[in-house]
């Protein structure tokens, strides 16, 4: 039976607190017809404080999709190994161990994919299997870990490393005026994660069984 060890979590180093963000939304959006339903919804979500990787006036400004994507390689580079090497300390593994690597992203992109430069940078065998996960918002951790517990299924003695990457704040877009993407604006932060499920040996939740339902016409309540 699979464990799920225990995770690496990082955040960055910018500051957005709620007042921030309201105070912003104020100056922005002063004559949005619905900017007190906009300001009431994002103190309702209790997010306090959130974490960006640029400063919040850098972030406001937007130089378009592709600088915007060279920062996020740029961050992702700089910010997944140490949170790599933290959760394989955890799990007691090294990377050589390691026989699958899902990445999962939906605020960036890279071609190829973080797990190819991953593996040419950090000590991990070159056969080591890839699995990049994109387009699945806010479920995808769940579909990796799905992914890891299918593999290690497979193969019983496998180890499956886990890393989501998700920089929030390079996909602010201040053209977009509706007022879910005002919601947005004041709901998600950025933070990388990654974490060890073992197939044999680990100390963590047991993952006994995995599955997958899809709410029928729901996709577009992603965006």
């Amino acid at each position: 039976m699979a464990t799920l060890c225990k995770p690496a979590v990082a955040v960055p180093e910018n500051l957005v607190t709620m007042a921030d963000t309201l105070d912003l939304a104020e100056r922005i959006h002063a004559g949005h017809p619905q900017l007190d339903l906009a300001l009431r919804l994002i103190r309702n979500t209790g997010v306090r404080s959130r974490y960006i990787v640029r400063p919040l006036a850098e972030i406001m400004r937007h130089p378009g999709f592709q600088a915007r994507n060279a920062i996020f390689e740029e961050e992702a580079k700089r910010r997944v190994p140490p949170v790599i090497s933290a959760a394989l300390d955890n799990a007691g593994v090294a990377a050589a161990q390691i026989d699958l690597i899902i990445f999962v992203s939906c605020t960036g992109f890279m071609m190829p994919s973080m797990t190819a430069w991953l593996i040419n940078t950090m000590d991990f065998r070159h056969s080591t299997k890839q699995l990049p996960i994109a387009q699945l918002g806010c479920a995808a951790g769940a579909s990796a870990i799905n992914r890891a517990h299918d593999y290690c299924m497979a193969y019983p003695e496998a180890n499956v490393l886990i890393v989501a990457c998700e920089f929030c704040s390079l996909c602010y877009q201040p053209t977009d005026l509706a007022v879910g993407n005002l919601l947005a604006n004041g709901l998600f932060g950025d933070a990388v994660a990654a974490t060890v499920v073992r197939g044999q040996g680990g100390v963590g939740p047991r993952l006994e069984c995995n599955t997958s339902y899809l709410i029928p016409d729901t996709e577009r309540w992603i965006g």
